[in-house]
């Protein structure tokens, strides 16, 4: 009798709603790029000029080197220390935005809609306001990822503790011990590999955002490609680009060797 069901042929998908889903698709981005005004024809007009660019951009100038030798130090300095500030802010932040491990529903939302709004904000746009609050250099781009670290790993970690195995908690509960004894007995041990993996990954965003969040005057790499980019030298932005790839492939690596020892 299994063997009769096991068999039963599968009923092919219907070809209509393929050819409807696509050209539905199809419209959306058609009507998008009108809305945008998007026009390829600029590309062709355009072509001449950033083909030379582009040549300029596949031959980097390596005698620029020791000109971005302190940026890049300074990017990787400014990574490390709003990674370690904004786990440390993140890690009983996620406790009190699971439902699971937060029983009080008022604080429970409270927390959820401020993470959401430090979400929903750009982190160039809180770049630019602690430049205006601050001034420029390290400490504004610093500000700037701790915030926009809290709200990844709140965001990511918050999640993995809606879904961990609620058995040890309810047996502390029920022995008599309090909402936080059970989390930090029970729970925290489940979640701190998610955590620490986790960590490592805003690590490395933090690395590529600290290239962007410069552009605004917030220290890092990011101040060194704005100067190159104002007067032309593709060259030596070339260099910085390759630089920056090298960077977050070997923290990549890093994170990786560290997510198997750590994490396992």
């Amino acid at each position: 009798m299994s063997a009769s069901v096991s068999t039963r042929p599968v009923k092919p998908r219907s070809a209509w709603k393929t050819v409807v889903t696509l050209a539905v698709i199809g419209l959306i981005t058609v009507w998008a790029g009108v809305g945008v005004g998007a026009d390829l024809g600029d590309i062709i007009d355009n072509w001449g000029n950033a083909t030379g660019k582009l040549i300029q951009l596949m031959q980097p100038d390596y005698w620029f080197f020791p000109e971005t030798v302190d940026a890049i130090l300074e990017t990787l300095q400014m990574a490390v220390i709003a990674t370690a500030i904004g786990a440390a802010i993140s890690f009983p932040l996620s406790f009190a935005a699971s439902r699971v491990t937060n029983p009080n529903r008022p604080l429970l939302t409270v927390v959820r809609g401020i993470m959401n709004v430090v979400r929903a904000v750009p982190d160039l746009l809180y770049a630019a306001v602690l430049v205006a609050v601050v001034g420029t250099g390290a400490l504004s781009g610093i500000l700037a990822l701790i915030v926009f670290n809290v709200g990844i790993i709140v965001k990511l970690v918050s999640e993995a503790l809606d879904s961990v195995d609620r058995g040890p908690q309810e047996a502390a509960l029920a022995a008599g011990g309090t909402w936080i004894a059970a989390d930090r007995s029970a729970v925290a041990p489940q979640i701190f590999p998610a955590f620490v993996s986790q960590s490592l990954y805003t690590l490395e965003l933090n690395v590529r955002a600290s290239a962007v969040i410069g552009l605004v005057g917030a220290g890092g790499l990011g101040m060194l490609i704005d100067n190159v980019r104002t007067f032309y030298k593709y060259h030596q932005l070339s260099l910085i680009i390759l630089e920056i790839l090298v960077i977050v492939l070997a923290l990549e690596l890093i994170s990786s060797w560290a997510r198997r020892k750590l994490v396992g």
